[in-house]
Parts: C-alpha cells; sequence; structure tokens
C-alpha cells in the first residue's frame, strides 16, 4: 500500500514534474510554450488553484501554487492530460508523456520556504546551465513583474483541440502573491523577488565563472532533439519529500503531522475495507472523499 497523499485546502507546494526516460519533449518552441500555458491555465480556472510561478524546462516543469480548495491532484491531473495528448499528437507519439513516477508536491511550510521555491524555479534555467539569466530563456518561464500583473492570455492550440469543441478560443490566467505573504505589499514583494532572483543569478555565473564553464544558450536550447536527454545520470532511490521548512521546528511539527495522518487515514481504511461505512477519514483525505464519499474529519 503507498503512502497516501495528504490534502488540505489553503496548502502552497512546490510542484515537479518529469518527461519519460527525461527526454527533452518539452524543448521550447513557441508552439510547446502556447500548449502548456493553455494547459496551465485551463487546469487552473477549472479547480481554483493559484499558480503563483512557473517554469518549463526541456524535460520538466515546475511551478509553485497555492491550492486553495484542496483540489490539488484534479490540477495536475488537468495539466498532464492535455499536455501529454496535445504533445503528442503535435510529435506523432503514442507512449507516456511523462516518467512513471508520480509528481512531486512539496509542501511549504513557511513564507519564507515559499519566497525561497519561488527563487528556485525562477532561477532553473540558469541553475541548470543552460542560460546566464532566467530572461533569455526561450521556454515557458514566468517573470517576476507577472505576479500580481496584468493576466497572462493565450489563444487555444490548433494541434488535437477541435475549433467547434468545447474548450474556450482563447483563456487567461491571472499569477497572484501566495496567500502566506500577503501582508508584504505586493510591490515589496516583487522587489524582493527580483533581487533574490538576481542574488543567486549573480552567484551561479560566478561559479562558472571560476570553474571555466560557459552556458549552453538559448540558439542551442532551441537545437536539442527531443529524442535526446541529459548525459549525467539520474539519481536513484532517493527519498521524496512531502515538505519543505528550513526551520527545523516547523520540519519537526510538519512531520510529525503527516505521520499522524498516515497512521489515521491505515486505521479508518482497514475499517472501511471491513465494510464500515461510517469510519471517519482524516483531514486531508482526498481520492476516498472523491470517488467513495466516505466521511472525513474537518481540517483544524
Amino acid at each position: 500500500m503507498t503512502l497516501p497523499r495528504e490534502i488540505l485546502p489553503g496548502s502552497t507546494y512546490l510542484i515537479t514534474r518529469r518527461c519519460t526516460q527525461r527526454q527533452f519533449l518539452l524543448s521550447p518552441s513557441e508552439e510547446v510554450n502556447q500548449i502548456f500555458l493553455y494547459c496551465l491555465a485551463s487546469a487552473a480556472e477549472r479547480t481554483s488553484v493559484q499558480v503563483h510561478v512557473f517554469c518549463v524546462m526541456s524535460n520538466h516543469w515546475h511551478a509553485v501554487v497555492t491550492d486553495v480548495e484542496g483540489k490539488l491532484p484534479d490540477f495536475m491531473a488537468w495539466v498532464h492530460k492535455y499536455v501529454a495528448k496535445t504533445m503528442n499528437a503535435k510529435l506523432g507519439r503514442w507512449e507516456n508523456f511523462w516518467s512513471s513516477n508520480p509528481y512531486s508536491a512539496v509542501r511549504l511550510e513557511s513564507p519564507e520556504d515559499i519566497l525561497d521555491k519561488i527563487v528556485y524555479v525562477l532561477t532553473n534555467p540558469v541553475a541548470a546551465g543552460l542560460v546566464a539569466c532566467g530572461s533569455q530563456w526561450p521556454g515557458l518561464l514566468s517573470k517576476t513583474t507577472d505576479i500580481g500583473g496584468r493576466p497572462l492570455t493565450v489563444d487555444r492550440p490548433k494541434v488535437h483541440f477541435r475549433p467547434d469543441g468545447p474548450m474556450p478560443g482563447r483563456i487567461s490566467i491571472t499569477l497572484k502573491p501566495p496567500p502566506p505573504v500577503v501582508s508584504m505589499s505586493l510591490r515589496k514583494f516583487v522587489a524582493e523577488i527580483q533581487c533574490r532572483v538576481k542574488e543567486m543569478e549573480d552567484m551561479i555565473q560566478a561559479k562558472f565563472r571560476k570553474t571555466r564553464r560557459r552556458f549552453l544558450g538559448p540558439k542551442a536550447c532551441l537545437k536539442q532533439r527531443r529524442a535526446d536527454r541529459p548525459a549525467t545520470q539520474e539519481p536513484r532511490r532517493e527519498i521524496s519529500p512531502k515538505i519543505a521548512a528550513q526551520d527545523k521546528a516547523l520540519r519537526t511539527a510538519a512531520l510529525q503531522r503527516l505521520r499522524a495522518f498516515v497512521t489515521a487515514y491505515r486505521a479508518a481504511f482497514l475499517k472501511w475495507k471491513k465494510g464500515v461505512r461510517n469510519v471517519l477519514f482524516p483531514a486531508g483525505t482526498f481520492w476516498l472523499r472523491v470517488h467513495a464519499a466516505v466521511r472525513c474529519r474537518s481540517p483544524a
């Protein structure tokens, strides 16, 4: 039995998903950027998940999101289903588009953890050695000024979606600041992110100069073949984190809460399997609540 995923409304996450075999199936192009943004915007609209920042790399994607209504699995399922269908139609593929490993959703426990992961997402192309600064990345990458700015509008892709189908011809997504940091003014929040991103990019650039490494560059990134993959070996059998907290006390409390959820879920599930239908599942239960209408405790 795999560990159940705790889905609590109002949680903010760093989410990640890789393409199958680490292939460059999402290599940047105007059409790929359009496809992903359209699917992301439609998923956010349908589930009320707030997207704060996002980055689509050649073989994976990241985002920091807040799950306002406790619908993260539905949001992720929509994005991955329609990106896969549309990209496979574009590339003439029939096989799995995404890795067989489940997506990663790391719950961010404090405003500082959220800021840290936002910077991580926005500097991902630089940290990977692809471009010297985020503005050079030809793929889909939100800007700091997009947060709290004008909606990002995208037309329906011509691939896969029918012109007379139910999907809208144009859709928009508004990137809002994360609720846990709303105490900070929007201007101050954006300025803080810009400062941290610049510091991180400067640090990475200095490291490259010291080791005499060169960034691949946007033109070379555009020339990558989709069947290729990174030359480095992917780490195996590593622990997949469920929470991120720089503060030790917060991290300890979050891990204790997660263990308590798993223990309570398993106890309730065993009773439910035996036919006890009035058993009370812990708050954060998702699949059985949605698909089997089990009773759940209210979030604290």
